[in-house]
């Protein structure tokens, strides 16, 4: 057994690890099913994200059942401005054969240029490791504002990933299109109502909606359906269960 010293050095070591790993690689700020959000997170905050898919009374696969992977993601703040923000990620999928994916983005905080000015950012997610198959480099412009007297905050954004990847299930190229989103507190800092849907017939194509419960300022649990605009590529609809946790 390690004495006292050594348990904490090793502690220390590993904290350093793990926070030179989160800085380098670090699933993006979403609002349900996309990252079309006004959120981005801050400087050394850390988000973890757990998230399934799955179709419900279907039985098993022979009788109809579909589930994605279970996608495990982190991400990190990683500015130390109060104008100007950007966090870095990666989300990994088990099982699949092509795991690994990052993503990243930029953005402005709402009346950081000027009074009422709108969120302004640009992102690019789904940054795959496989030629051909899951290098998608879906990048999006965003414009996001909160509305007034307390009507919750919208979101919109326009995308363009890549043409060899990006297609429908018919191998036609779908690789532009437009996310919208859009938030509201139901009970404040517990319960929280989010929508969103992107265009385009291809892997991101579709939306839904849910309600977040917060256990915690820090801990939440997201649950609600989602549809897809291709049912050729992304099955059934399904609802999903997703674990959020910030540090």
């Amino acid at each position: 057994m390690f004495g006292g010293n050594m348990k904490k050095a090793a502690f220390a070591l590993l904290s350093v690890l793990c926070s030179t790993l989160i800085s380098l690689y670090s699933t993006p700020s979403t609002t349900f099913w996309t990252p079309c959000t006004m959120d981005i997170q801050a400087f050394r905050k850390i988000h973890f994200t757990y998230d399934s898919y799955f179709t419900i009374g279907n039985k098993g696969t022979l009788s109809g059942g579909e589930a994605f992977p279970t996608d495990l993601g982190l991400t990190a703040g990683v500015l130390p401005f109060k104008k100007f923000n950007m966090e870095i990620g990666f989300d990994w999928l088990e099982p699949y054969d092509y795991p690994l994916f990052f993503n990243f983005k930029f953005g402005v905080p709402e009346s950081a240029l000027f009074t009422d000015a709108p969120m302004m950012g640009i992102g690019t997610f789904n940054i795959g490791t496989e030629a051909g198959v899951t290098d998608q480099y879906v990048t999006h412009l965003m414009l996001g504002k909160t509305l007034p007297k307390n009507l919750g905050r919208l979101t919109i954004s326009g995308y363009i990933g890549n043409s060899a990847t990006l297609k429908d299930s018919n191998r036609n190229v779908e690789n532009t299109g437009f996310m919208v989103a859009y938030d509201k507190y139901l009970y404040k800092d517990k319960l929280l109502f989010a929508g969103d849907w992107a265009s385009g017939k291809n892997v991101i194509g579709g939306g839904g909606f849910g309600v977040y419960y917060y256990l915690t300022p820090d801990i939440s649990i997201l649950m609600g359906p989602v549809w897809f605009n291709d049912k050729g590529i992304n099955g059934k609809w399904k609802w999903t269960s997703q674990l959020d946790a910030n540090f």
